[in-house]
């Protein structure tokens, strides 16, 4: 019997011990993925001007000449353009100003790879914040759908839960969003809960399928259900045409939940 006690105690502290170090494990890849966060939040704007190749560019208000049509260039558009010297992928720019939302968006072949992939294409629990790979810039489709996690540091996403409240709204109704061409700014017109639906499920609003509007009725439904899907009013809306964005992220008041914000590109 004491040697049986001896045996489940020594196992006992073996089970305790690698108890121990996976924790010990878990905090430092906790708080290593949290300060990638927070130091990629910060690239752009810790990114120099003058590191741009200036046999190319001479100042950020130099015009370019793209498709005919002259591009005055912002200092924020010539830093997104050195920083996807490290990375194609990196296609925009995404802000909320005042929150801890800004961060560099990217493109893949699919929609896996930057779920658990940073900018660098380093492995990683945060991953990225991505748009849709369906979405087409030329011409460019209707609603730019990304995509980004909540992650419980307030890093990625998180911040858009913030939107619960119809007074952060207030004091936070717009999205900067930047890229090579454009430095855009959306003002928000729907918050609203939602969840991913099993494909058989029908007559329910599936969000995250709106891309592009092949016509007028298919937009006009897209805007209807999230109007009346807004958890608050914002007295704003879209028309056919507008260009819109959908900033997504994960939700826990229902079975794969999500939390939505959308805007209307307005410069």
């Amino acid at each position: 019997m004491d040697k049986f006690v001896k045996i489940f105690k020594k196992v006992l502290y073996i089970i305790l011990f690698v108890l121990i170090i996976c924790s010990a494990l878990y905090i430092v890849k906790y708080y290593y993925d949290m300060y990638n966060s927070k130091k990629e939040s910060h690239l752009l704007d810790d990114l120099p001007t003058n590191q741009i190749d200036e046999n190319n560019v001479t100042n950020s208000t130099e015009e370019l000449m793209y498709d005919a049509n002259v591009i005055e260039k912002t200092d924020r558009m010539l830093k997104l353009e050195n920083l996807q010297k490290e990375n194609s992928d990196i296609i925009a720019w995404v802000e909320i100003p005042d929150t801890n939302i800004n961060y560099p968006v990217l493109q893949g072949t699919d929609n896996d790879f930057y779920m658990n992939h940073n900018y660098k294409k380093n492995y990683t629990i945060s991953g990225a914040i991505f748009l849709d790979k369906d979405y087409c810039w030329n011409p460019p489709s209707s609603n730019l759908l990304i995509y980004g996690h909540n992650m419980k540091n307030g890093t990625m996403f998180q911040n858009l839960l913030k939107y619960k409240s119809a007074n952060f709204y207030n004091n936070h109704p717009n999205i900067r969003f930047t890229t090579n061409t454009e430095d855009s700014t959306f003002e928000i017109i729907a918050v609203f809960e939602s969840k991913v639906y099993y494909k058989s499920q029908k007559d329910v609003f599936k969000y995250y399928y709106f891309i592009n509007a092949n016509n007028a009725d298919e937009y006009n439904n897209y805007i209807q259900n999230i109007k009346s899907l807004s958890l608050y009013d914002t007295g704003k809306t879209a028309e056919y045409g507008d260009q819109l964005i959908t900033l997504s992220t994960c939700a826990y008041h229902t079975k794969d939940g999500r939390f939505v914000v959308v805007g209307r590109k307005i410069e």
